[in-house]
């Protein structure tokens, strides 16, 4: 952002405003706003007559000599350092404000410039808590009066951010509907970097919904479109991220380790806040394929020190229990990292299956050496709430994961012998495949007869 400006009657007041931030932010308010507002109305008519003409290098409009280039400049300075300055005061409707005001100083510039201008005041509203309905107003807004002014590519990128806004919401069903059509005019305009974006963030919310194929299918149109460009390094680790979501999802946790990791490697080189969901992934993937032991290795590695916390502590708690086996460690975790492992949705969900097959392996292996035993029994064993194991053991019996029956007239577990199991399936496939080499043989030699 920062800009060598020359002497111009507009670089003192810059200066005055910028040390002005801390001391008096509204003083440097009143001189950003007084910046920005220079020559804006002088230039707008002659902008307005000849921007087709305007070259892409200048600052635009009518005034492209070096002190008119060097003033846009410092407007574009002036706008970036008062919607910040508006972030860090959490005035979310002061950005909003803003966007409206300078409309008049877009006419004066090419459109890349204001296109970056736009997204990044967007950009700074979404950074202050709980501002998504603001920021949604705001995405709004501007496609509103993109569709005034014709800027077909601005209006798609904050429709895509807009349908970023509605997924972080949990509104997916709004996101999809203003997915489906961007993604059809996109490809009409063969735009394959905002094509890549529209595709993951299209991905992201099909998973959301539980739409599994269709999240993966999205995906894959995502790394078709990144292979046929120069994709930036953040959006290859998003794309990353996303399909170690996905693998994980399919219980190949492996695979979507290496996924995380590459992420990971990629938001940590550019000190991207992301960098920790990625490291908390990684270590979910190692507790779920049973490789609890290194998921300490990962933390006290040189790049997984600086992300110690609150978020990385809960999974190192899980892991413990994990090894441990102990199911009254891990309900003890649950409730004492209740918001680190519940906020994650993806996170929760893994964690939900790990609780389970605990409960599971535990009530295994207190039924082991019963062949008849009372439900009740059984709860104060495991120390669990009787209906929940009454409600495990059903759904274990019908998984066939254990061999018994429940009789609730008298609160009883009737335990079964292990069934022995019969070799006539193998047999069966034996048989098949040896059928399969007798028909290939055949032909082979019918082939041979024929010539």
């Amino acid at each position: 952002m920062d800009v060598d400006v020359p002497e111009h009657p507009l670089a003192k007041k810059l200066e005055r405003a910028q040390d002005a931030q801390v001391t008096s932010p509204e003083e440097a308010i009143k001189l950003y706003k007084e910046i920005i507002a220079s020559g804006t109305d002088t230039d707008t008519d002659t902008a307005m007559e000849g921007q087709d003409e305007r070259p892409a290098a200048g600052g635009g409009g009518g005034n492209d000599t070096a002190e008119g280039v060097d003033t846009y400049k410092i407007q574009e300075q002036a706008i970036y350092a008062l919607g910040e300055l508006y972030v860090s005061k959490r005035r979310g409707d002061e950005v909003r404000n803003l966007m409206k005001e300078i409309r008049p100083f877009f006419a004066t510039l090419p459109k890349a410039r204001t296109a970056k201008i736009v997204r990044t005041l967007i950009d700074n509203v979404t950074k202050i808590p709980g501002s998504e309905d603001l920021a949604i107003l705001v995405c709004k807004d501007c496609i509103a009066w993109c569709k005034d002014e014709k800027r077909t590519f601005l209006r798609l990128r904050v429709q895509k951010d807009l349908a970023g806004l509605y997924y972080q919401q949990e509104r997916y069903q709004l996101g999809l509907s203003l997915i489906n059509p961007l993604c059809k005019e996109v490809k009409k305009l063969d735009d394959k970097h905002l094509l890549v974006e529209i595709h993951l963030t299209e991905s992201k919310l099909h998973f959301a919904l539980q739409n599994v194929p269709k999240s993966k299918a999205a995906l894959t149109a995502a790394r078709t479109n990144a292979n046929g460009i120069h994709c930036p390094p953040l959006l290859q680790a998003e794309i990353d991220l996303q399909a170690g979501v996905l693998h994980a999802q399919e219980k190949d946790y492996k695979t979507s380790f290496s996924y995380f990791y590459e992420s990971f490697e990629a938001f940590n080189v550019a000190d991207d806040p992301r960098a920790l969901t990625a490291l908390k992934y990684q270590l979910l993937a190692k507790i779920m394929c049973n490789q609890a032991g290194e998921v300490n290795s990962l933390i006290s590695a040189k790049s997984g020190l600086k992300y110690v916390g609150k978020e990385t502590e809960a999974l190192v708690a899980v892991a413990k229990c994990h090894e441990q086996r102990s199911l009254k460690m891990f309900e003890r975790t649950l409730e004492e990292y209740k918001p680190q492992l519940e906020n994650d949705p993806i996170v929760r969900r893994h964690i939900t299956d790990l609780n389970e097959t605990l409960v599971e392996q535990n009530l295994l292996r207190i039924l082991e050496p019963f062949s008849r035993v009372e439900i009740e029994h059984v709860a104060k064993l495991i120390d669990l709430p009787l209906v929940r194991v009454q409600t495990k053991i059903s759904e274990m019996i019908l998984d066939k994961k254990l061999h018994g029956t429940l009789d609730q007239g008298i609160g009883v577990l009737i335990v079964f012998d292990e069934p022995p199991l019969r070799k006539t399936y193998e047999d069966a496939l034996a048989s098949i495949k040896n059928m399969s080499e007798v028909v290939d043989t055949l032909y082979e030699k019918a082939q041979l007869l024929s010539t």
